[in-house]
């Protein structure tokens, strides 16, 4: 469902109105969230829906794993946001996020863009200085 539900975004050009609105160094890159019209407009078509965690053994938070973000408090059935994603971006991983995030997808080129956006200055809330916007496209 999530793997889905992103490639349903992506089609419509959802995460093209949206940019990289966290940097957390050494841990993740954090996006699909923006003010444009259309994004809101998105948002409000299709309704604020969750989608139910999706928890595989063979998919973990591995260096460049992509998952669904989720609200971490009052949600104790681990609902994730249909709009928001990230990736790992700690060579290491992020094991600890292991059944508590759905991943549903990995990077498998592109990671030296990852490494410059994980370079951009961020505040103290790990918000980039600068928008970092962002265009997905599924390749055949």
């Amino acid at each position: 469902m999530h793997r889905a539900n992103f490639i349903f975004l992506t089609k419509i050009k959802y995460f093209n109105t949206t940019e990289i609105y966290r940097v957390a160094k050494n841990f993740v890159i954090q996006g699909g969230n923006s003010d444009e019209t259309y994004t809101v407009k998105q948002r409000r078509l299709y309704g604020n829906y969750l989608i139910k965690p999706e928890f595989r053994n063979n998919r973990r938070h591995k260096y460049g794993a992509l998952a669904a973000a989720r609200q971490w408090e009052k949600n104790p059935n681990k609902l994730s946001s249909p709009f928001e994603f990230y990736m790992v971006h700690n060579r290491n991983g992020a094991h600890h996020l292991n059944n508590e995030h759905t991943v549903f997808g990995e990077v498998i080129s592109g990671f030296d863009t990852m490494d410059k956006i994980s370079r951009v200055k961020v505040g103290v809330d790990e918000w980039p200085t600068d928008d970092i916007n962002i265009t997905v496209e599924i390749l055949d």
